[in-house]
Formats: structure tokens, sequence, C-alpha cells
């Protein structure tokens, strides 16, 4: 990230230059000296992303506000020794983020990092999307305990966003904590949304795993855009290594904005008559978003050999042939679920349990010493 400090002495802007380098590492800090009114050539063409302008006036502000209007990217903090409210008003409206009293290193460097995490690359944490067929299918379990299985693998952070957003219950299934906010309150604060804001506003179901749950309140979730949830995932992707979204089965903006930004989709259907009348809908819908067919796992629950409805007739109705099946198992599931306790922690021995892994090894290989020695771990205690 280039950053230019601007002051009205070459001393002095190389002396708050020396505290801006200190804020984080890989930072290009430049120092420049400049009239407050002429910041256009105090800038020269450096093109910087962040300009910390020391000793700024009114007039200062003003020249500010003609750069930002060329440069609307351009973020800027002022060092003023006496900032009225007129001041700081015309600060706010020319898109100032910090107005700060003295160069004080502390409070000079807390600013810098700010707007330094925002610019920083993001990273690339991939996007699991949950959605049932119908109700009932068993996504909301499966995206949470999956989440928690992918948790349980060394060096890995995972999150767990409830887009369920009217009847969402994915923190249930794993933890009988109660959240200290939801999906809608950092929706309300979007503007703010950084990578602490997030993390405050989760559920930590251990170091590893978070959860953001869905509104608590019906009339919540029709306050909550399309843009909340892409700048939502968008900033877990960047604290994640892997972000799992519980999508629910409505099909409206929201929903189509947490699939648009999944690198995998995971519908998930019962083997039965509506079922899979519904997943054809589904895989005309998908079809229709352009959805390339590697972006869909098509996930069979509660499977069971002796049902009237083969896997077959489910292969023909999405036009699909490499499903992923777990199998049907009422007392782990069941005890899970209503205990709200993860299935891999109550009952490692479940096939559920094991479909998980086996499916967490798909997502997240491990290598064959690590594995064996996560799998040892996992069943001593």
């Amino acid at each position: 990230m280039k950053i230019k400090v601007v002051s009205s002495t070459q001393q002095r802007a190389e002396a708050v230059a020396r505290m801006v380098r200190e804020s984080a590492p890989g930072l290009e800090v430049l120092s420049a000296t400049g009239a407050p009114d002429d910041l256009v050539a105090a800038v020269n063409g450096s093109q910087p992303s962040l300009l910390v302008l020391d000793g700024l006036n009114q007039q200062g502000l003003d020249g500010l506000g003609a750069l930002s209007g060329k440069h609307p990217e351009l973020e800027a903090i002022v060092i003023s020794p006496e900032p009225s409210p007129a001041f700081l008003l015309r600060a706010m409206q020319v898109g100032v983020r910090d107005v700060l009293p003295s160069a004080d290193p502390v409070a000079l460097q807390a600013a810098v990092q700010r707007i330094s995490r925002k610019h920083a690359p993001a990273a690339r944490g991939e996007v699991l999307a949950f959605m049932g067929c119908k109700g009932g299918s068993g996504a909301t379990f499966l995206a949470a305990n999956l989440a928690h299985v992918l948790s349980s693998r060394e060096g890995l952070r995972v999150a767990l966003l409830d887009l369920d957003l009217q009847f969402g219950d994915a923190l249930l299934m794993l933890s009988d904590q109660r959240p200290a906010s939801d999906v809608a309150e950092v929706a309300r604060d979007i503007h703010r949304l950084d990578a602490e804001l997030l993390r405050a506003a989760m559920v930590s179901v251990s170091p590893t795993l978070s959860v953001l749950a869905a509104p608590t309140e019906l009339s919540q979730a029709l306050e909550i855009k399309a843009s909340d949830i892409e700048a939502i995932v968008k900033q877990a992707r960047q604290v994640f290594d892997y972000v799992v979204l519980d999508v629910g089965r409505s099909i409206d903006p929201v929903s189509l904005q947490a699939l648009d930004l999944a690198q995998q989709i995971y519908p998930v259907v019962q083997l039965s008559l509506p079922q899979l009348r519904d997943a054809r809908r589904l895989r005309t819908l998908f079809q229709s978003l352009g959805y390339p067919p590697d972006k869909l796992q098509w996930l069979v629950n509660r499977y069971q050999k002796s049902t009237e409805i083969g896997l077959e007739a489910f292969e023909q109705a999405v036009g699909n042939k490499d499903l992923l099946t777990v199998p049907n198992h009422f007392a782990s599931v069941s005890a899970s679920v209503n205990q709200g306790v993860p299935i891999e922690k109550l009952a490692r021995s479940s096939p559920v349990t094991r479909a998980l892994l086996d499916l967490a090894q798909v997502i997240a290989p491990v290598e064959a010493g690590k594995k064996d020695k996560w799998f040892r771990s996992l069943f001593s205690h």
C-alpha cells in the first residue's frame, strides 16, 4: 500500500512518515512538503492510496475535496490541532477517514492500520454453499457439521454463516451459546464492516470455528440486501480458510447473491418424489444462472439402498452421476440435533460422521502421514 505524508516542512513530514512506516510491514511511505491549498502539486502524480495530511486547515480541506473528486478511491487522514465542528463536518464531507488532534504515534498508527487492512490483498478463503431442495432435507445439519469437521483440521479456520434469514438455526446444531449479534445487525453497520467487527459479531464455537447467526426477528430479515451479503462473505473470505453458507431454500436476491459467491454449491436432497421434483426445478434454475456443472455437487442425504426411488432415478432427474451420499442413521443425528453437539464429537463412529470426514478430505485433503496423526488424535479422547 502506497501512502504519502504531506506537511508544511520537510522535517515534520519525515517525522510523521517514520511513525506511519511503523504501523505495518510492507507499507510504501513517501513524504513531501506542500501548501495546504495545493495538494495536487504535493501528490504530484505519485498515486497513493492514502494521504496523511499534517496541519491541514479549512482551505486545505477544500483542496482535498477537489482532489477527491478526481480520485474518489483516495483516502485521507488529517492531523489538525484545533478541529472545530465546522472543520469536522467539512472533513467528513470530503471523505476524510480520521481527524487526529496531534501526531500521536499510537492513534496515528491505529488509523493507518485500519485503512491498510482494507487495502490488503484479499485472502482466497473458499466458499461452500448448502441449499436444501425441500424443507427438512438436512442441509443445515450437514452445513454446520461439515464446518465443524473442517475446523478440526490442523491449520484451518472456518466460518459458518447462517443465511437462512427467516428461519435459520445453524448455531443450535453446534452450541447452546446465545449470539451477541447476527447477520441483520452486521448489515445495519455494513459501512463499518471490517475483520474486527465481523469477529465480534460471531459466536466462537471453538478457536477455529466461528458462526454468524441468522436474525432473531423475522422482520429483520427483510432489511438485509444482497449487497450486504456480498460484503459479509467477501470480508469472511479475508479472515477464514473456508466459509460455509447455509443458504436455506428461498430463492430471492439474497440467496442468489450467496450462490453466486460460492465456489461450490451442495444442493441437498432426499430420495422422495417431491424432493426429486424440486431438484429438477433447482437444476433448471442453476442452468439459467449459467453455473458450470462442476460448481454443483449434489448430495443425497439419509441415503438407504432399500428405497422405492433409487440413485438412478435421481441421476436422471439432475443429469449428474457424480453424486455424494450421506447414509441414514437416525439415532446419532437425532442425538446431535437435540443436544446441540456436533456429531463428530458426540458419535465419532456414526456412519454420518464418517461420510462428513470423507467429504472434508475431498474439500481439504490431508497428506497421508498427517491424516493418520489427525485420525489418531480425533479418536483418542
